[in-house]
């Protein structure tokens, strides 16, 4: 009974987090051709969010990006009720890990990170592992890991905030996606953003440093780490279709000008 009341409340907290924000501005979005054309598979989807969970953690990661998505391409087998391929595997907080179309995201803010020298074999392994996590799910008993997003501006100091968004029940959350593609990253050891640890050693008659990389626990992983990761390339669909300053028409108007203004307030 008590399981079933944590299963309740905690979906309805869920469902609030779920819930869009309505002073949302996309600034950078791209149709679904372009992005298809540009992502290979193993690519990191990262997106900007319109949720309230978004916000939470965008505050809590002092990012832009609040969700990560992987692109499988065609290994995924499952489609929309329109016929529509599901390319990108990502964790949802209230359906667990899903395929998903890239019209989903084609009103949002979006970045596409690649990661650099993956073998072709590292690379399936990558894919298999992820397409076989489609089903996986959120536990919603974990009332915890979901009510400490409900307060996304608490004065937390900044170096407690990655250990805030794995704080909870001790089990591994679901709730981004970069905690799944994290831990299939680190399965194949290619590293993410290790945490550099220097050491002085004496060598004869002069000191070396000598750097140690220590990988960091998969839950702690956030969607911007593999934004400043400098083992991922970031690719701007825009940019990578040959991008020509000359071609950009600038509206000198004063309705223009005035458009703009407003967009700034």
């Amino acid at each position: 009974m008590f399981g079933a009341l944590k299963r309740r409340l905690g979906r309805g907290i869920a469902a609030y987090l779920s819930q869009p924000i309505h002073d949302y501005q996309p600034f950078c979005t791209y149709d679904v051709p372009v992005l298809e054309s540009h992502l290979r598979p193993a690519d990191i989807l990262l997106v900007d969010g319109n949720t309230r969970i978004s916000t939470a953690i965008k505050y809590l990661t002092q990012s832009t990006w609040s969700h990560s998505a992987f692109y499988a391409g065609d290994a995924v087998k499952r489609f929309t009720e329109d016929g529509e391929a599901c390319p990108l595997i990502e964790a949802e907080l209230l359906l667990g890990v899903v395929a998903s179309p890239l019209s989903k995201y084609r009103e949002l803010n979006t970045r596409i990170c690649r990661p650099v020298g993956l073998s072709d074999a590292d690379r399936d392994e990558l894919v298999s592992r992820m397409v076989g996590s489609i089903g996986l799910d959120y536990d919603l008993q974990n009332v915890v890991d979901l009510a400490r997003y409900l307060c996304p501006v608490l004065p937390m100091p900044a170096r407690l905030r990655r250990r805030l968004i794995a704080f909870g029940s001790g089990e591994p959350t679901r709730a981004i996606c970069s905690t799944l593609i994290a831990e299939m990253f680190q399965s194949i050891h290619y590293p993410i953003l290790p945490r550099i640890e220097k050491k002085t050693v004496l060598a004869k008659y002069h000191y070396s440093v000598r750097e140690i990389l220590h990988i960091k626990h998969h839950s702690l992983f956030t969607p911007r780490d593999f934004d400043v990761s400098p083992y991922f390339r970031v690719l701007k669909p825009t940019v990578e279709s040959g991008f020509d300053y000359r071609a950009v028409r600038f509206d000198h108007s004063e309705a223009g000008a005035e458009s703009a203004a407003a967009d700034a307030r």
